[in-house]
C-alpha cells in the first residue's frame, strides 16, 4: 500500500518573512510552486500526496482537505484514526528528491525524522499512524525524537541536505537558485532573482520587482 504524504500547506499569506523580497502575490506563487515541488518528489517516491490546508485551495495534482485548526491538533486527529504508513512533509522544502524521500519511507525503524535547520522537523515518516503524535514548532525534533523514546519506537534520523534546507527567509533562496531545480527555482529567475557576491559571501539580488499572474 503507498505511503500517504501529508503537506501542510497555507495559501492565504504565507512566507511574510520573505516580504522583503516578494510582494504578497509574489509570495503566494511561489509558496504554490515550492509545494508543487514537494507534490513532485513524494509522487516519484511512490507516495500519495494528501494537502492539508488552513484555507479553500484547489491543486491540479494532489488531493486538499480544508481543515483550518492547528498544525499540531490537525495533523495529531489524522494520525490517531489511521494504521497506514504516513509520511508528513514541510511544504517549504522544495529541495527534496524522490531519493531522499525514498529513504525516508525505506527505513526499517519504526519513525524516520529528517530534521531542518535550527531544530525544527522538515519530515518525519511514521510506519503506523496511530502510534505516533507530532509537537511541532521550537525544537521539534528534539520533542519527537523524545515521544518516539518514550513509546518504544525505533527511530532512524535521516541526514539529508535536501530535506533539512527549508525556505523561510532571504538568506535561504541562495540555496534554492545553487541547488534547485523545479519550478520554484525556475520562478525565482523569472522574476529577476540572482546570485550576487559580497565580501566572499553569497547572497541573492534583484534588479527590478516584477509582478506575476497566479495558477
Amino acid at each position: 500500500m503507498p505511503v500517504t504524504a501529508l503537506i501542510p500547506f497555507k495559501p492565504a499569506n504565507p512566507k511574510t518573512r520573505l516580504s522583503c523580497v516578494l510582494d504578497l502575490d509574489e509570495r503566494i506563487q511561489f509558496a504554490r510552486l515550492m509545494l508543487a515541488d514537494v507534490i513532485d518528489a513524494v509522487k516519484g517516491a511512490g507516495c500519495t500526496p494528501r494537502i492539508i490546508s488552513t484555507d479553500e485551495y484547489t491543486c491540479p495534482i494532489a488531493a486538499v482537505d480544508v481543515i483550518p485548526g492547528g498544525l499540531n491538533e490537525t495533523l495529531n486527529a489524522l494520525l490517531a484514526k489511521t494504521d497506514e504508513k504516513i509520511l508528513i512533509i514541510m511544504t517549504d522544502v522544495p529541495l527534496a528528491t524522490v531519493e531522499a524521500v525514498k529513504r525516508m519511507i525505506k527505513t526499517r525503524k519504526k519513525i524516520a525524522i529528517a530534521p531542518g535547520r535550527g531544530g525544527g522537523t522538515n519530515a518525519i515518516y511514521i510506519s503506523k499512524g496511530s502510534t505516533f503524535r507530532v509537537d511541532y514548532y521550537g525544537a521539534s525534533f528534539l520533542k519527537h525524537a523524545r515521544i518516539a523514546k518514550e513509546r518504544g519506537l525505533s527511530c532512524e534520523v535521516v541526514d539529508s541536505f535536501s530535506l533539512s534546507t527549508d525556505i523561510d527567509e532571504k538568506e535561504d533562496l541562495v540555496e534554492l537558485l545553487i541547488h534547485g531545480h523545479g519550478r520554484s527555482r525556475e520562478y525565482l529567475e523569472n522574476l529577476g532573482f540572482s546570485l550576487s557576491i559580497e565580501k566572499g559571501r553569497v547572497g541573492v539580488t534583484r534588479p527590478e520587482r516584477s509582478g506575476s499572474g497566479l495558477l
